[in-house]
């Protein structure tokens, strides 16, 4: 089941940040109740961001056929959850999950796009569809997101799929191969991105040349890297 709006007042993100989403804007939650233990259930944020990367580069092509934004607009997946253009963050997503009977989760997959507007004085800065002269309603783009995810939520199957998954979702990775710094809460874990394994961890590889593996953090990539971690 779908909620969904084009205008959100009071929203969150990851630690209870506020998002916010004006007018015009796409505000998207899918609840999805299945089969599955909580580590295989985060997996499936995997397979929302390839399924959201996959809408906005369908409706940015179908916005501008054959311009030079068009064909040029790259997005790319920042781990763990957000959406990129160029560098900046265009959408974030967040899952939440409750146990329900029958030994299933109820997993809430929330996914927040700015489509005419961004916010200013984030940690990441951020741009819109708008903004990148991408002309396309909310609406619209969350029919594409629909279709997408029908397509990616069915290869994930429960997680069964992740493999796939991985491979599609480590094809638009941000990053990958480049100096990182992941603020964990507890450090700061400094090297280089290497991959993401068969759970969804981060793996970073130290100058020490071991591979750590982050299940959360804060992610700062290239020149962004050395200011992050100061």
């Amino acid at each position: 089941m779908w909620f969904v709006t084009s205008e959100q007042t009071a929203g969150r993100g990851r630690r209870n940040r506020p998002w916010i989403a004006p007018r015009g804007n796409l505000a998207s939650s899918i609840l999805e109740v299945i089969d599955v233990t909580p580590p295989v259930a985060a997996t499936l944020g995997f397979a929302a961001g390839v399924a959201l990367e996959t809408a906005l580069r369908n409706v940015s092509h179908k916005a501008s056929p054959g311009s030079a934004g068009s064909e040029h607009m790259k997005f790319s997946l920042k781990w763990p959850n957000d959406v990129l253009a160029g560098s900046q963050k265009l959408a974030g997503i967040l899952l939440e999950a409750e146990a329900v009977p029958d030994n299933r989760l109820a997993v809430v997959v929330g996914i927040g796009t700015n489509v005419v507007a961004a916010p200013e004085g984030t940690p990441t800065p951020a741009t819109s569809l708008a903004a990148l002269g991408i002309d396309v309603a909310a609406e619209e783009l969350f029919g594409a997101l629909s279709d997408s995810w029908t397509e990616f939520r069915g290869v994930w199957d429960a997680g069964r799929g992740f493999g796939e998954i991985r491979k599609l979702w480590l094809e638009r990775a941000a990053g990958l191969g480049q100096p990182v710094a992941v603020h964990t809460g507890a450090a700061t874990i400094e090297g280089i991105f290497d991959t993401i394994d068969e759970t969804g961890c981060m793996m970073v590889r130290t100058s020490e040349g071991a591979q750590v593996p982050i299940s959360a953090g804060d992610v700062y990539f290239g020149a962004a890297a050395s200011a992050g971690a100061a």
